[in-house]
């Protein structure tokens, strides 16, 4: 089992300390992913600016849960998957969204699932899809737009999910109601 230090305001190096307080204000709490990055200012920042930017794009909360939690249990992050469960709900996106994310199971309508099978296509294949493959996400009624912005979600998830996986994240407390564990097809 690996692990890496999850930082304080107290112990994390100075250029993560602003970070920190950001969090802090922002959560009521640090997160322990914010602890662990706050090791490296820059990989902290570059987090945290790439959920700004992901955040405040074209997609609406349903569709920003898709592709967060597509990426998530694809890479079976213990952390993340909890984490954007309980995100999922303050931001009013429907459980059965959630719910069929986490259980890999069909999504409610036909467009959240063109963008989960392309977020999939995307990632299990490394960016390498095929000219049809995005005829039929563009056909769905999404654009060039939304492929970059799936890759923009990715460099988001890939920092978390991969630290994670390094540091063994301990899930937040706020967040323990929604463990999970991979389902095993």
């Amino acid at each position: 089992m690996t692990s890496l230090k999850i930082n304080t305001l107290e112990t994390a190096p100075e250029g993560s300390k602003q970070l920190i307080e950001t969090s802090i204000k922002n959560f009521g709490r640090l997160p322990g992913l914010h602890g662990v990055l706050a090791s490296s200012p820059q990989t902290f920042e570059a987090y945290q600016k790439l959920h700004e930017l992901f955040s405040n794009s074209s997609f609406n909360a349903e569709e920003l849960t898709v592709v967060w939690q597509t990426i998530n249990v694809e890479n079976e992050c213990h952390y993340c998957v909890p984490a954007h469960t309980g995100i999922a709900h303050m931001m009013k996106v429907d459980p059965a969204i959630t719910e069929a994310l986490r259980n890999q199971e069909a999504l409610p309508n036909e467009k959240l699932q063109a963008l989960h099978d392309m977020t999939l296509k995307i990632v299990r294949n490394r960016g390498h899809v095929s000219q049809e493959d995005l005829n039929t996400f563009y056909e769905a009624g999404y654009g060039e737009q939304q492929v970059l912005e799936i890759i923009l979600g990715l460099a988001q998830k890939t920092i978390s999910n991969y630290t994670n996986h390094i540091a063994n994240t301990p899930v937040d407390a706020a967040f323990e109601k929604f463990a999970w564990e991979p389902v095993k097809l």
